[in-house]
């Protein structure tokens, strides 16, 4: 019979990190100890353990997942030390009316160098995320990918931030009014978003627009 894969996370992560109880994993991946629990019932690696554990210890998400590859992602080439991993989510973020599609899964892991990353915030709190929708038009167009730090959710006005809006995602361009947040879109197709009073609360800032990039079909 195949071993859990859970089980045998929980084995390598002991041996690499010191981690010595499943309630001290828990706490290292922000958890109750009971999603270990219904992780290993699942026979499943939650994609969110790879992300946490790839953040917090440095290792191989490759290793966390199967148990194969070197434990800890190599610092000492030239390669891993001049670039770092950021993973780009499965959701997609609205450049529209907004987008349901909240999945944390991970698709890949994108690189890029790391001093230019470390000048742009933290690198750490960084995830990248594919873009549907017109409404930031020219700046941001159907199917470019965004890099997002989610350490920077203080507003400056005019920057560009992933934002939630109770059970919605979208990219917009912030701008504070006195008692009033406004979601702005580049396409000007789009009205602007007024958001005063209690609707400011269901706003959620996830982070700073730092970077995007395009490809051509």
């Amino acid at each position: 019979m195949a071993d859990n894969k859970v089980d045998s996370l929980i084995r390598r992560i002991s041996d690499a990190t010191g981690i010595t109880s499943q309630s001290e994993l828990a706490r290292e991946l922000g958890i109750n100890r009971s999603g270990i629990t219904h992780a290993r019932n699942k026979n499943h690696i939650p994609e969110k353990w790879v992300i946490r554990l790839y953040r917090r210890f440095s290792l191989n998400p490759r290793w966390i997942e199967s148990g194969t590859g070197s434990v800890f992602l190599d610092t000492s080439s030239s390669f891993d030390s001049e670039f770092k991993y950021v993973p780009k989510a499965t959701a997609r973020l609205s450049a529209g009316t907004g987008s349901f599609d909240c999945d944390e899964q991970v698709s890949e892991y994108l690189a890029f160098p790391a001093a230019w990353l470390n000048k742009k915030g933290s690198a750490r709190s960084m995830v990248a995320m594919e873009v549907f929708g017109n409404s930031m038009e020219p700046v941001i167009r159907e199917g470019d990918t965004v890099l997002i730090d989610q350490s920077q959710t203080q507003i400056l006005a005019g920057a560009i931030y992933a934002v939630g809006v109770e059970d919605t995602i979208m990219v917009k361009r912030l701008e504070k009014h006195p008692d009033k947040l406004v979601l702005c879109s580049d396409n000007k197709d789009f009205s602007p978003i007024y958001l005063g009073g209690d609707e400011c609360d269901k706003i959620r800032i996830l982070g700073k627009v730092i970077w995007s990039c395009r490809e051509y079909r």
